[in-house]
């Protein structure tokens, strides 16, 4: 997934659908909306608590979407390139824990 495009593609979509962006605070709240609903389907069909019939049709993919077109929302309006600041993460990530996990008797 080039994330850079993505950007662009919601940035269209609200340009042309959407009207225009909510404001950040706005978005802010529909960002925790969304996790929420993820956070149901994982606790229901992957942790201990039961799913209820309601919850077999939710679809975790499209949830997990949700989520990423709320953050592309507020990168857009926000002025973060998501691209350039996933790659610096990943670098960062990569050099500080490079033997962290691996070394982790918890995860053997």
């Amino acid at each position: 997934m080039n994330i850079k495009n993505s950007q662009k593609v919601v940035d269209n979509w609200i340009k042309n659908h959407g009207v225009r962006y909510f404001n950040e605070l706005t978005n802010m709240a529909q960002l925790t909306e969304e996790v929420g609903e993820v956070a149901r389907i994982i606790s229901r069909r992957y942790g201990e608590q039961s799913e209820k019939e309601s919850d077999l049709k939710k679809d975790l993919g499209e949830e997990l979407a949700d989520v990423l077109f709320v953050v592309l929302c507020i990168a857009n309006q926000t002025g973060v390139d998501m691209q350039t600041a996933f790659d610096a993460k990943m670098k960062l990530k990569t050099g500080r824990d490079i033997n962290r996990h691996i070394n982790n008797p918890k995860l053997k």
